[in-house]
């Protein structure tokens, strides 16, 4: 297998590195090289998380160069929209419908951008999941990146059963029922 590249982008608080640890934990059950690399920039003030992750048979660097990613796992819509240049020619993108308002727009010294989703899917495979909501009916908005991990745990070639082996031991004991519940909201969808 060649090496697949995922970035995952969201806001801090967002959970994107339980997801990223989610997904990486996944991957190296099936025995696959994984290196993963985390950029928080000013992520507990709501600034910009991005995650990389790369597996395949043998990896060498977790950066994902600009054209590089096969899929974006994006938490917001705006994130999603800084990520795309890193999205490589026929790349899918998976991304919450949620809009959560940087800093800038709060304060008024910016306007958040219009109709991102359809600039999107104008450029893009995309997948767009109201993941907010779906994280409320299993249980708490808090779940909204492992509903994302389910929805794109249906492209993957990991076996369902092995994606819920690795949630149930990866997620805190405390939190495991909802966060079976969003994953599988989020594979079914």
């Amino acid at each position: 297998m060649g090496t697949m590249n995922i970035m995952i982008v969201g806001v801090g608080g967002q959970g994107t590195l339980l997801a990223s640890r989610i997904l990486g934990n996944a991957v190296v059950r099936r025995g696959y090289d994984v290196k993963v690399s985390e950029v928080h920039g000013m992520s507990q003030r709501g600034g910009s998380v991005v995650t990389y992750v790369k597996y395949g048979d043998r990896v060498y660097s977790p950066v994902i160069d600009r054209g590089e990613a096969d899929i974006i796992l994006a938490f917001e819509l705006l994130e999603a929209y800084r990520a795309l240049p890193w999205l490589k020619q026929g790349g899918k993108i998976i991304v919450n419908t949620q809009r959560i308002n940087p800093m800038p727009v709060i304060t008024g010294a910016a306007e958040y951008p219009e109709n991102i989703g359809e600039k999107l899917g104008a450029l893009a495979d995309l997948t767009a999941v109201d993941a907010l909501e779906l994280a409320r009916r299993a249980g708490s908005e808090k779940a909204v990146n492992v509903v994302l991990i389910g929805v794109m745990a249906k492209s993957t070639a990991i076996p369902y059963e092995e994606w819920l082996d690795t949630v149930r031991t990866t997620v805190p004991e405390k939190f495991l029922d909802i966060n079976l519940r969003a994953f599988e909201l989020g594979y079914q969808l």
